[in-house]
Order: C-alpha cells, then sequence, then structure tokens
C-alpha cells in the first residue's frame, strides 16, 4: 500500500508513476476524497471543542444562576452531539471509501526500472548457457505434452478425470522427479542461509491482503467453503456466507510474509531469508492461449519460494542475490536461461523492481519465464503492518522492506528439465544434481 501522506504531498510524481505503469488508478479521486476527509476531522475537532468549552461553562453558570444560559447551553451541547453523529458516520464512510481506493494502488516503479508498455519492452540483463541444436543430432525435440505421456509419467487424461482440465496427474518417474526438484531446491536454498518453513496451504483474507492478493486478483484466487456455511446458504435460499472462508494460496510469498504480520522486528535481527515449498493454486481467470497446453499454465503447480525482510538501505542489494540464487537453480540444473528487468508497463502490482528468470523450451523454440523475483519495498509491508525498529539510528519503528522470488516454480522446471534432456529414443537424461534424489537414476525410460 502507498503512504496517502506521500499521495498527497506529491500527485504529479503519483501520476507519472501511474502513467508509466499504465495504470488507470485515479489519483485525482482519491485526493478529492482524502480533502473531504480532511475537512470532517477539521469539523469534528471544532464541534468537539465547542462541545467541551460549553460543558465547561455550563458548571459556572449554574453557581452563578444563570438558568437560560445553562438551558441554552445544554441545548447547544444536544444538537453538536447530533451533528457529531452525523460527522462521524460520514467520516466512516469516506474512510471506508478512501482505504478502498488506497489499497488498489499499485506499487510505485523505481527509478532504476525501465520505461515502456508491455513484456515487449523488457530489458534483457544476461544470458547463461546455450540452447541445444537437436537438428546437429538429427532429431526433432518433442514438447513435454507429448513426452512426458509417451514415458507414463504425465498422464494428462486422467487428471482430468481426477479434477477437470488444466491439472497435472504425475507418476512413477514423473513423481519422484518432481520430488526430487522439491529436495534439491530447499537443500540448495537452506545451505545458502534461506530458513525453511513449512506453512499452511490455507490462508485467510488478511494474509492474502498483506501482500496485495485481495483485492485485486480475487478472481484468480480458489476459496472455500465449510459445510455449515454452505448449508446455511442453502436453508437460508440464499449464497453460501463468506464469514471464515479461507483461500488456497497461489504462492508461498503469501504466508512467509506474513509470518511477522503486525509485528515489530528488531534491526539486527534483519536481514531475515526464507523459502519453503508448497503446491500453488491460481484459477487464472481469462487466460488462454497455447500457455494453457501441457503444464506451463496449470491451476495447480509445486514451487519453491524466497522470501527476504530487509531493512531499506540494503533491499536492492538483496534483490540482487536472491536473483542470482535463482540463477544458481538452473545453472545447476544445467538449464539455458536468460534474466530480464521489467518495464515499468510489466511489473506486478506490489513490485517496485522485478527481475524474472526465463528458461529455453524447445516445444516454444524461446525462452519462458520461470521465475520472478522482486524487490516490494515497503508496499506490503505498509499492508500487513510489519516494522521494525533501530534505537540507534531512529527513534520509534519504520515499515522494513520485503522481497520476493520463485526458486523454483516446478512445473515449468519439470517440463524444461525432460524438453531439454531428452533423448533420441524418447528417453531423458537426469541431470546429475538430481541423481542423488533418485536413487541414483541416470535415464527416465518408458
Amino acid at each position: 500500500m502507498l503512504d496517502a501522506k506521500f499521495i498527497r504531498d506529491n500527485p504529479d510524481a503519483i501520476r507519472t508513476a501511474m502513467s508509466a505503469r499504465g495504470s488507470a488508478w485515479d489519483t485525482d479521486e482519491f485526493l478529492a476524497l482524502d480533502e473531504r476527509r480532511r475537512e470532517l476531522i477539521a469539523q469534528t475537532e471544532a464541534l468537539q471543542a465547542r462541545r467541551n468549552e460549553l460543558s465547561r461553562s455550563i458548571g459556572t453558570l449554574l453557581k452563578d444562576h444563570h438558568t437560560q444560559a445553562v438551558a441554552d447551553a445544554k441545548a447547544e451541547v444536544a444538537l453538536i452531539k447530533d451533528s457529531l453523529t452525523v460527522l462521524d458516520a460520514d467520516r466512516d464512510r469516506l474512510d471506508t471509501q478512501t482505504h478502498e481506493l488506497l489499497s488498489t494502488a499499485p506499487n510505485l516503479p523505481d527509478a532504476s526500472v525501465p520505461l515502456g508498455v508491455d513484456e515487449h519492452d523488457n530489458v534483457e540483463v544476461k544470458r547463461w548457457g546455450t540452447p541445444r541444436d537437436f537438428s546437429a543430432e538429427g532429431f526433432e525435440p518433442k514438447a513435454h505434452w507429448d513426452l512426458g505421456p509417451a514415458l507414463g509419467i504425465i498422464d494428462f487424461e486422467r487428471a482430468v478425470k481426477l479434477a477437470e482440465s488444466r491439472f497435472v496427474l504425475l507418476g512413477g518417474a514423473g513423481a519422484q522427479l518432481e520430488r526430487a526438484l522439491i529436495n534439491f531446491m530447499l537443500d540448495l536454498h537452506a545451505d545458502a542461509g534461506f530458513k525453511e518453513w513449512w506453512p499452511p496451504t490455507l490462508a485467510n483474507a488478511q494474509t492474502l491482503y498483506g501482500t496485495g492478493q485481495l483485492p485485486k486478483f480475487a478472481d484468480d484466487l480458489y476459496q472455500t467453503v465449510t459445510t455449515s456455511d454452505a448449508n446455511e446458504g442453502m436453508e437460508s435460499g440464499g449464497e453460501a456466507t463468506t464469514a471464515g472462508r479461507l483461500y488456497l494460496t497461489p504462492t508461498a510469498e503469501v504466508t512467509l510474509t506474513n509470518i511477522h504480520r503486525g509485528e515489530v522486528l528488531n534491526a539486527d535481527s534483519l536481514p531475515r531469508h526464507y523459502t519453503a515449498y508448497t503446491a500453488c493454486f491460481r484459477e487464472e481467470a481469462g487466460s488462454a492461449g497455447r500457455d494453457t497446453r501441457g503444464m506451463i499454465r496449470i491451476h495447480q503447480f509445486d514451487k519453491v519460494e524466497l522470501v527476504k525482510l530487509t531493512t531499506p538501505e540494503t533491499s536492492f542489494n538483496e534483490l540482487e542475490s536472491m536473483t542470482c540464487q535463482g540463477e544458481k537453480v538452473l545453472e545447476i540444473l544445467g538449464l539455458p536461461y536468460r534474466r530480464l528487468a521489467l518495464c515499468t508497463g510489466d511489473l506486478g502490482f506490489g513490485a517496485a523492481k522485478t527481475y524474472d528468470l526465463e528458461v529455453w523450451l524447445p516445444s516454444y523454440n524461446d525462452y519462458k519465464e520461470i521465475s520472478s523475483c522482486s524487490n516490494c519495498v515497503d508496499f506490503q509491508a505498509r499492508r500487513a503492518g510489519i516494522k521494525y525498529r533501530d534505537p540507534d539510528a531512529f527513534k520509534g519503528s519504520r515499515y522494513l522492506h520485503t522481497l520476493n522470488g520463485s526458486a523454483l516454480a516446478l512445473s515449468r522446471t519439470f517440463a524444461a528439465i525432460i524438453e531439454n534432456y531428452q533423448n533420441p529414443d524418447g528417453t531423458v537424461t537426469v541431470p546429475e544434481a538430481l541423481r542423488p534424489y533418485l536413487r541414483g537414476l541416470k535415464t527416465i525410460t518408458k
């Protein structure tokens, strides 16, 4: 969430930032609501001061036996009470409107973010590895959606039977490969100093609000309703109540960041580096196209996430090291990739700066996103109320900075491995780093 005072003091900078993002967020509407709200506060304070003045005068008037003056004063106090009731209701309404509008404002891009309209304006920062030339080896590579079923390690048809389209069923060496990737990544991050967590798969609305998924991305979230809530809805002839509703987490960023929601941490305990594996659930409302085929854009996928809590002075250095940690996973697995600096028009809602890592996929003959590493500065911390104190540097407490990054998305890593490591006979060579996690398996065969 943005700082309301900053918006009030820097409206032109906000308009410029929103324009650079391609956001339609209405700065003028916020300023009008905020001005009216402050007017109501001033009116309320003036009436309260007058009421207090009258209350003090009544005692003096009673002593002096000014009966009519006392009656007039009491009548005015009663009118003020009625006026304050109306003003309080108006202020509550404006508070709600202002907060709701503020909660939909995206983060401000950092000055280092390249200007641009969409993904076509993202800037390539580096490349690593050389895509394999299958033509030189004399065969046409298969896409993972063909290769996996042929090997018996992916079953899309039975996944539809079990759930619906765009879910995946992994079997045999496929299930083992997925588990191997999870353990490999968690071990790698733990060795780099990240504390591992095992968070809940379900999260409440306040948790999702803290990281910015709510209210903006409500349509992309899977929501749960308890049996009692559903029965209550049916008995009343309406829909199930939303009271107590939980959400399936779309990423471990949500729970890891909110571990310290509403807390004040000591500066000497920062930075904090966290990692977790979770299954992730996204409805992907409105998504379509080629990416819905195979394992690239599915409703349930595994992911290993990195989260950092830092002081403002170190957060951008922490973003660089976090991105390098994601790159390390790809390099150890021998998967060619590139790093992109996202432009202003392609930044995520809560990000001030983002690097995307894209892995080479032969089925696309192109690079596809496999990780996003973002510095959200104090945007999420302000929403979640996460602060830090440093008595040697300042009084009180300040909002810290939060960062998050995928390291990595498992379904896309799985697809990249079997496509890049496939052989002419339809088998797949297991990357050397994963073999200890697969009991020495070197080749995946049918």
